[in-house]
């Protein structure tokens, strides 16, 4: 029986899907409230991080609007795949605290290989728009997001949690 008995039908990975499409928004929203208020409280341009997210994956020139696309795309994918990473570690994740640290330590990897390795390659001038505590809150915002998202769908717990 899996944890997640109503949303993880094995027949197409749809809660799988599902899961991970909630965790992405979520996540994918908590880290441009974290963006949009470093902005508002430093006088920075939160539409400019938007189009240059956009221009991160090569649309030069696109509205703030296409960067949050982009964003929201990202995020959902990443969403997608720790719904499956959490799927499959289900029988290690079967505590409140493990999900949390598993999601927290997911998304500060996440954050590093994207500001140390591949950002630094595919758009070098994306990793100085903001400052690194700042990207690095904002993906722990996901990681909150994200915990708090799979807490939510969680089945009410029976004996499988003690």
């Amino acid at each position: 029986m899996s944890v997640y008995s109503t949303l993880d039908r094995p027949a197409g990975g749809q809660g799988i899907l599902r899961t991970g499409m909630l965790i992405g928004l979520s996540g994918g929203l908590a880290e441009i409230v974290v963006v949009g208020l470093y902005s508002a409280f430093t006088g920075g341009d939160a539409a400019m991080v938007a189009r240059q997210v956009a221009s991160a994956v090569g649309l030069d020139g696109a509205s703030a609007a296409a960067g949050v696309a982009v964003h929201m795309g990202l995020a959902v994918a990443l969403g997608i795949v720790l719904s499956a990473v959490v799927q499959s570690l289900a029988a290690l994740l079967t505590r409140d605290r493990a999900i949390w640290a598993f999601m927290m330590g997911s998304l500060a990897a996440v954050w590093a290989i994207n500001y140390f390795i591949v950002l630094p390659v595919v758009s070098p001038g994306f990793v100085h728009l903001l400052p690194y505590a700042n990207t690095l809150t904002s993906k722990l915002a996901f990681g909150v997001a994200a915990a708090a998202a799979l807490q939510v769908l969680r089945p009410v717990r029976v004996g499988l949690y003690h």
